[in-house]
């Protein structure tokens, strides 16, 4: 609901009563004989988007004598207004709407190009986004200008340009409407303008307002510039507009700033937690592959030499996500290590120490995982899973799962128990050890994310099966295009391949 003011009630009191009135009136001048002139009001130009129509009114009568036309009726200037308001902030919220529906920084950079191109009426526009904090992100997004005239813009000095003013914090106008005929303009300003065709430009910062200590500022995120093809430049309506829209535009980029910041750092501990390097052990190489959720997940790998040649090859997932579940994983993972080099020949005691660990540590958290111990020399592979997918092994003549044995997860059981299993892949042949992650990213029922999982690495190509990482790279390929993982959340995706020589 609108707040009108007191004076503004007045007059629109004053001005029912005249229109009360004029229905008198109405009804007297339909009782005057035929032959008398009748007064007419021409009718006001519609409203577009809070902006008045340059449109003229159209003529009623021809040859109509002034003196014969009435007045406008008391207050309509006040009903235009009101009119004008309920118009601008119809506007407002729809744009705002469309810009709140935006969960990335390039989407909303976007969003805030195209609605304000509208409010200020420029086809063409940019967006520069450098924190005043220096921490990041850093992007800058075009509408109606590809890379290269991007590019092209940059090459002219920061300091004689809207938007580079604005970023460094000198004073700028914001308006220029007409960059060729100010008399103190760059060469390089000058002869872009005139290679890209734009002729008047309008900036305002992107800033979010702030308050420590009792005082009110302001935290520079970035700038934000319309080119016009012709000089011109926004009216005292389309300022006002767009200023209340741009501080929107600043609080949401300044959300979602602080959440890619969030998730950065949380990929930077979830890659810390996980090995730097894979070892290099002989009769064997190893691939591994990550892809992780932006909220942050649980799912796990390691590889460990051990003792007499041997190796540890594990892989995990634990319930949660976020920084819990990291931390969680963290802990899961070094356990499994410390256990692995004491009794790493024995997968069975492994996990049957860790669900141990991890029912008396954190009883409320679950977990998968599998442990193999692999003897390289003599291609020997003792496998244990607890609630874990089963491996998967790519070979010339042969793609086949490992069937492990059925068990529960981890922390599930008062007491967690099941045989291992012992393997002997073949020369050339790769094993290729998966969280569910892989499976669910696809959306299918799971036992045909199996059969996807199967037929993409029977189509390995045979060039690629010598390198373990190409095997990987090509199933994640095949079981996850980009236009299906783009828009996968909630499950990481780790896959660790092994290939024996």
């Amino acid at each position: 609901m609108l707040d009108i003011p007191p004076r503004v009630r007045v007059h629109v009191d004053a001005l029912l009563a005249a229109q009360i009135d004029m229905g008198v009136c109405d009804a007297q001048a339909r009782n005057t004989p035929v032959g008398k002139p009748t007064t007419m009001t021409a009718p006001r130009p519609p409203k577009v988007a809070g902006i008045d129509s340059t449109v003229p009114s159209p003529a009623h009568t021809a040859g109509a004598h002034p003196e014969l036309v009435a007045p406008a009726p008391p207050g309509a200037l006040i009903q235009d207004r009101l009119a004008g308001w309920v118009s601008d902030l119809s506007t407002l919220h729809e744009l705002i709407e469309r810009l709140a529906r935006t969960a990335t920084l390039d989407d909303a950079l976007a969003e805030l190009l195209r609605a304000g191109s509208a409010l200020v009426g420029a086809r063409r526009g940019m967006a520069v986004l450098e924190p005043a904090d220096g921490l990041g992100p850093v992007t800058t997004v075009g509408l109606g200008l590809a890379h290269a005239d991007l590019g092209t813009i940059e090459t002219v000095p920061r300091s004689a340009t809207s938007y580079g003013r604005i970023l460094d914090g000198l004073p700028d106008p914001g308006a220029h409407p007409d960059l060729l005929a100010e008399a103190g303009l760059d060469p390089r300003q000058r002869e872009v303008a005139a290679r890209l065709g734009y002729a008047a430009s309008y900036a305002l910062p992107l800033a979010e307002e702030s308050q420590e200590g009792g005082e009110r500022g302001s935290e520079r995120l970035g700038a934000v510039v319309w080119l016009y093809d012709e000089p011109a430049e926004p009216g005292e309506r389309q300022r006002r507009l767009i200023g209340h829209y741009v501080t929107y535009a600043s609080s949401h980029l300044a959300r979602l700033v602080a959440l890619r910041r969030a998730r950065t750092e949380l990929a930077t501990v979830a890659e810390e937690l996980l090995p730097s390097r894979l070892p290099r052990v002989p009769g064997v190489q190893l691939a591994a592959r990550r892809r992780t959720d932006p909220r942050g997940g649980g799912d796990w790998y390691d590889a460990l030499p051990l003792p007499e040649g041997a190796l540890g090859l594990a892989v995990g997932s634990v319930s949660g996500g976020g920084p819990s579940a990291l931390a969680a994983m963290g802990r899961l993972r070094a356990s499994l290590r410390a256990y692995a080099v004491m009794e790493g020949e024995d997968p069975v005691a492994v996990l049957s120490d860790l669900e141990l660990l991890l029912r008396l540590t954190e009883p409320a958290r679950t977990a998968t995982a599998l442990f193999a111990y692999a003897e390289p020399g003599l291609r020997r592979l003792v496998l244990a899973g607890a609630g874990h997918t089963p491996p998967l092994v790519v070979g010339e003549h042969r793609t086949e799962y490992l069937e492990t044995s059925l068990s529960a997860p981890l922390g599930m059981l008062s007491c967690w128990e099941a045989p291992s299993v012992e393997f002997t892949p073949e020369p050339g042949e790769t094993v290729l050890l998966y969280t569910d992650g892989l499976l669910r990213r696809t959306g299918d029922p799971m036992d045909r994310a199996f059969a996807r999982l199967h037929a993409a690495a029977a189509s390995v190509p045979k060039a690629d099966r010598a390198d373990p990482g190409a095997v990987a790279d090509h199933v994640l390929r095949t079981m996850l295009p980009e236009e299906l993982d783009r828009g996968a959340d909630g499950e990481d995706v780790v896959l660790l391949a092994a290939r024996f020589e």
